[in-house]
């Protein structure tokens, strides 16, 4: 997992004048300034981190900004593990309708949510497998899906008892929800019904919707899938509500390690 500390940024305005501007000017009031902003990750190189001194403040102040859009109620777009993806605090009313509104996305059909630790998973939903197994599979592209907590906003997915929850393997996003002290509700970073995107181009018909845009270059998942999501919320059965793309070794994980069996669901 590469450190979020490792990371130079670049900032880049989507209206307007689109020259870079230097990122010790990146800030909370300058935030509020910007429409929309595109806040650029440059990952380090095989030989090390590619950065210059002061990085580290640089990528503080990175998530800091994305941290305070959030908590004001807007949407962002971030990279995960898998494709990219548009977050919201799950506990706002008003910015999971706006992430809806973003996407166009059918109000039934539900949003996950992504947390900074396992120990998160306790808060937010009724855990029905061990911690070790929460271990074996997190952080990675997996979403586990348990029936959800009182704690959790009514107005994410009120459809529903359940709730998936992820842990992208992602340094960055990690570390987002640690400081947002809260669950972020996610969901892939495209119009309802397109591809899924794994570049920031490739929904940038959405940027004028969006407060920030966290680039963190191309993704290395191409096959587009997204995470593979289970439903664990019987006591002893798994049941896959989407393949994904990690399918087969979340599926030798739960039979083989820890005895789980496959319940088909409805038919």
């Amino acid at each position: 997992m590469r450190s979020v500390f490792s990371i130079a940024v670049k900032l880049v305005k989507s209206r307007g004048a689109h020259g870079s501007v230097s990122a010790q000017r990146l800030g909370g009031e300058m935030c509020k300034e910007l429409k929309t902003k595109v806040l650029r990750l440059l990952p380090p190189t095989s030989n090390g981190p590619s950065v210059h001194q002061g990085s580290q403040t640089d990528s503080a102040e990175i998530l800091s900004c994305t941290v305070n859009a959030l908590k004001e109620g807007h949407v962002v777009a971030v990279p995960t593990d898998t494709i990219y993806g548009l977050a919201c605090l799950a506990q706002n009313s008003e910015a999971i309708r706006k992430t809806y509104d973003v996407k166009g996305r059918n109000g039934h059909k539900p949003l996950a949510i992504c947390v900074g630790e396992i120990e998160d998973f306790y808060k937010y939903c009724k855990v029905t497998v061990k911690t070790a197994l929460l271990g074996d599979l997190l952080p990675g592209p997996v979403t586990l899906v348990f029936e959800r907590s009182e704690v959790l906003n009514t107005d994410l997915n009120p459809f529903t008892s359940l709730v998936g929850v992820r842990i992208p393997d992602h340094a960055f996003m990690r570390r987002l929800c640690q400081m947002c002290g809260e669950p972020l509700a996610l969901t892939s970073a495209n119009i309802s019904s397109h591809t899924s995107t794994v570049a920031v181009h490739e929904f940038q018909e959405l940027w004028p919707k969006l407060a920030v845009v966290v680039d963190g270059g191309p993704i290395g998942d191409e096959n587009r899938l997204g995470s593979t999501v289970i439903d664990l919320s019987v006591l002893g059965k798994y049941r896959i509500i989407r393949p994904g793309c990690a399918l087969s070794s979340t599926v030798d994980v739960l039979e083989h390690k820890y005895g789980l069996s496959e319940d088909p669901g409805e038919a």
